[in-house]
């Protein structure tokens, strides 16, 4: 591919030229589903950008975004890049500190936030942000001084346009490719948070390669949840622009489900725990239900469990119980659960972690199909990803159109491509530690098939190596414990010890169902429960017997609670920080050491 020109507010603009009244978006609100046209969102982002410049915003300002997301922050965040200025994303889930580290690192000069309490968290923190001008709402009425709604801004822009007819179309024309559009600040398992500066080339980039592939289409309806202030999502948003899709915008994280049903989309980026849920919710109704039919579903799942261990390893395995499942079973799965989704989804992505693959077949064996891909904050997201026709579950696909990915000698995956970042702002060590003759060390550990289909193996920081000197790679070990349907979150620990241990939280609902079955009572705890560990031993002894010895689970305690993102334990996008897990919980695994 030919490096791009354009800047993505052209791109955009191109949609809104040639799309006009179709559909550019939807979401639900006051529980009705509200449309928007591509001309409709044209004409109020180029208010607002008018409303911006009114306000004081010049090219190469950085205006940050605090939100859900949602159809506003859409709007802002093109009426920020229209006027030349950078737009900078925060996590809607970030305290209030960590809000206020990101604004000064910026360099923020201006913050949209949706409601009320993001706009709290820039009140507590104001007297440590002596550089931000002011808050834009989105919704609800200003409490301070230096708070304006979008409205006010839209009607300013209404008024600065009238007075200065074509000098938007100018400022955009003025944007080149190689400018910045958005500095994203990663997540920050460790240390403060970096500004990973991405260019409007690398984001036009995506969306030219990514179109080469027909995975999003012009008469696509998207489901839209993830963060904005994710790669993942802003490169959907890439996407979406260039192929003029719809847009379908969810209430909130818990309505996904129900707003597919109502909205019916074909397309659905998503990050694994979404699908894991899925699995979990489906396992759980099925062991719940009782007599010949529970048996069934039991026997059915047993044989899609030899099944799925049998395609990892390019076999057909369809025993007895497998074979039931075909005929009794599988359907009624997966026309309930395409019901579920609205009975159009043409295609699943995965991204933002790995997928495991027995929970991809689950879904391939119903009908689905799930594309896994990969990328990195500092790649623009999409790096890699499965083809239509051509779905390796196991891999994250062949790198996209104009990426080149290569192995180095310690197995690190290299990338080099319209995507990679321009650098980590004001970070010029850490920059160079990241970029090496123009490529960009993932830290991800990986190898490439002959069809140059790529399969990450673990995160190179991850690697744990006991005492012994063995490499382990936890991710493996952890996906396969998180296929057993009673385990929702897992963290294995070895690092300098003389074997492996792990953390392991219940699926609270699947282990209820089972504990009802077992005859257990409702009230007992069940993490403590001896019957309730050894069935957990049992998936362990099942993963050990796949594994060399060096690399076996010796021990594991059951946690009594679940992992969650308000506790700090999980990213935004549901990933187990993994430091603040075994900092947290140190006595425990300083335990399973006690001889």
């Amino acid at each position: 591919m030919t490096a791009t020109t354009r800047n993505l507010v052209q791109v955009f603009e191109d949609q809104v030229t040639r799309r006009g009244d179709a559909a550019a978006l939807t979401f639900k609100r006051g529980g009705a589903w509200k449309t928007m046209t591509w001309k409709e969102v044209g004409r109020r982002v180029r208010d607002v950008a008018y409303g911006l410049v009114s306000m004081g915003v010049n090219p190469g300002d950085r205006v940050s975004i605090l939100a859900d997301t949602c159809a506003e922050w859409i709007i802002a965040d093109v009426a920020i890049m229209s006027t030349g200025a950078i737009t900078v994303p925060i996590y809607q889930s970030n305290p209030a500190h960590e809000v206020q580290y990101i604004l000064q690192d910026a360099g923020a000069s201006w913050i949209f936030v949706d409601h009320d309490h993001q706009a709290a968290k820039i009140r507590e923190e104001a007297a440590r942000l002596p550089d931000l001008k002011g808050v834009i709402r989105f919704f609800g009425d200003p409490e301070a001084s230096h708070e304006h709604t979008l409205a006010s801004v839209e009607n300013r822009g209404v008024a600065f346009r009238e007075q200065n007819p074509g000098s938007h179309a100018a400022r955009v024309a003025a944007v080149k490719s190689t400018d910045a559009a958005s500095y994203l600040y990663t997540s920050g398992t460790t240390g403060n948070p970096k500004g990973v500066v991405l260019t409007h080339g690398a984001w036009t980039y995506e969306a030219e390669a990514t179109a080469e592939l027909h995975l999003v289409l012009p008469d696509d309806v998207v489901l839209l949840f993830l963060p904005m202030a994710h790669s993942f999502a802003k490169v959907i948003e890439a996407v979406w622009f260039g192929q003029g899709a719809t847009a379908a915008f969810v209430e909130s994280i818990d309505k996904i489900v129900d707003n597919a049903g109502e909205v019916r989309p074909t397309v659905m980026p998503s990050v694994p725990r979404i699908f894991e849920k899925a699995y979990d919710a489906v396992l759980a109704k099925g062991l719940a239900t009782p007599g010949v039919k529970g048996w069934l579903f039991g026997l059915a799942m047993n044989g899609f469990e030899a099944w799925a261990d049998g395609k990892a390893k390019g076999m057909e395995v369809k025993t007895f119980g497998f074979r039931i499942g075909e005929k009794l079973v599988f359907p009624k799965l997966a026309a309930a659960l395409a019901a579920r989704f609205g009975g159009r989804m043409r295609l699943f992505v995965s991204g933002g972690a790995p997928l495991s693959p027995k929970i991809n077949w689950f879904f391939t064996l119903l009908g689905f199909t799930v594309l896994e891909g990969y990328g990195l904050t500092e790649t623009s997201a999409g790096t890699c990803v499965n083809r239509i026709g051509k779905n390796k579950i196991g891999t994250v696909g062949a790198p996209v159109p104009g990426t080149q990915v290569k192995i180095a000698e310690d197995g690190e995956i290299l990338i080099k491509g319209g995507g990679v970042m321009k650098e980590y702002y004001r970070r010029p060590e850490a920059t160079a530690e990241i970029l090496k003759d123009g490529w960009l060390y993932t830290g991800d550990i990986g190898e490439v098939d002959a069809d140059g289909y790529v399969k990450i193996t673990d995160r190179k920081k991850d690697l744990i190596k006991t005492s012994g000197g063995k490499y382990i790679a936890p991710q493996n070990l952890e996906n396969e414990l998180k296929g057993d349907p009673l385990v929702s979150q897992v963290v294995v620990h070895g690092d300098q010890r003389k074997y492996v241990t792990a953390l392991i939280t219940l699926s609270i609902e699947n282990a209820r169902a089972w504990a009802a079955e077992q005859g257990l009572s409702e009230d007992e705890p069940l993490h403590e429960n001896p019957r309730v560990k050894a069935r957990i031993q049992q998936a362990v002894d099942a993963m050990n017997a796949k594994q060399a010895s060096y690399a076996t689970v010796k021990k594991f305690v059951i946690l009594e609670n679940d992992f969650t993102q308000e506790r700090g334990e999980l990213t935004p996008t549901l990933k187990v920080k993994r430091k603040v897990v075994t900092e947290r919980y140190k006595k425990v695994l300083d335990g399973m050491y006690t001889e």
